[in-house]
């Protein structure tokens, strides 16, 4: 499996609990493949998160931390110099701007379209960004469901970006594939989770060469229609909810009340998976709690040791 390093100059600052020296890094992305870039791996609320009091809070809110942005995917096809983003988060202005690059055919400031996955703050606030405050955008295509999409139509302040055309909503249907280009299909697919305001759905992202999952939310695996171990097995990478580790980092919430597949119970699920399947799995949707965030910690060791892989912001993952 190829991997490339993130696209342009980082300051990496901290991991939590731990100080790290700033250092630059400079890798290139390779501009002849169809290419995933994780643009965030932090859950909804973000890295420090309100009024916590943890250590792994405490240090960021006077020092931020560039690597801890809210879970989003950029999508970059060279060949038809066009760049997707799945996911419009509160972080979005960082995020679309990190896909203007040299290595980047499309210098425009925004991407070609938005995929939505589902209403919660994390993963679609970020078009406010997109509106007569902000950038005042014209028709940027937003991919939503049918839910989504009625949620956005008739719900201020959202409603104002459809009517001012800042955006332009497009109704995506389960298991329908969107071709975006000639090599490149999207296809969206329903999982079960707490669907207050809207459906929530997962992606399968379809390059030239190589398929993706894209789940970074869902209750419990067993919850869902389809069997997780057998969709690893038709991709080739996986990104998936590993918003808590054990549970037991989060002592002041009802954890039943925000159910989430917990990385021990997924390390478990995936233990008889040949060394090859493992590899293909990349942990996502961090909690601020979530100690695998920091990769020298015992739990991040542990999951890296049984042949996964935790999401670092700017990795790259050719199509």
């Amino acid at each position: 499996m190829k991997k490339y390093y993130p696209l342009f100059l980082i300051a990496v600052l901290y991991s939590c609990g731990q100080n790290k020296p700033i250092e630059e890094i400079d890798f290139k992305l390779n501009k002849e493949a169809t290419s995933l870039i994780i643009l965030g791996t932090i859950q909804d609320a973000g890295s420090p998160h309100i009024a916590c009091k943890k250590d792994c809070c405490k240090e960021f809110f006077h020092s931020p931390d560039i690597q801890r942005q809210v879970v989003a995917l950029g999508l970059i096809d060279n060949e038809y110099s066009k760049k997707y983003l799945f996911e419009a988060t509160p972080d979005i202005p960082i995020q679309m701007k990190s896909l203007v690059t040299n290595d980047i055919e499309n210098k425009n400031e925004i991407v070609d379209g938005i995929f939505l996955t589902h209403a919660h703050i994390g993963h679609y606030t970020g078009l406010m960004y997109l509106g007569k405050e902000a950038t005042d955008a014209k028709n940027i295509p937003v991919f939503a469901m049918p839910r989504m999409k009625n949620y956005l139509e008739s719900n201020g302040p959202w409603d104002l970006l459809v009517s001012r055309n800042n955006i332009r909503l497009t109704k995506i249907e389960n298991s329908i594939p969107i071709l975006l280009t000639p090599k490149l299909t999207v296809t969206p697919f329903l999982v079960p989770h707490r669907d207050e305001y809207s459906e929530t759905v997962g992606y399968k992202i379809q390059g030239p060469k190589k398929t993706a999952l894209f789940i970074p939310d869902i209750d419990k695996w067993g919850k869902w229609n389809e069997n997780i171990i057998e969709e690893i097995k038709k991709v080739d990478y996986a990104f998936i909810d590993a918003t808590f580790y054990s549970g037991q980092e989060l002592n002041n919430r009802d954890i039943s009340q925000i159910p989430h597949p917990f990385i021990t119970e997924s390390l478990k699920l995936f233990a008889s998976l040949d060394t090859s399947e493992k590899n293909k799995i990349i942990f996502i949707h961090f909690n601020h709690t979530n100690p695998v965030i920091n990769l020298k910690s015992k739990e991040a060791k542990n999951v890296i040791r049984q042949g996964f892989k935790i999401a670092q912001i700017n990795d790259v993952y050719e199509l």
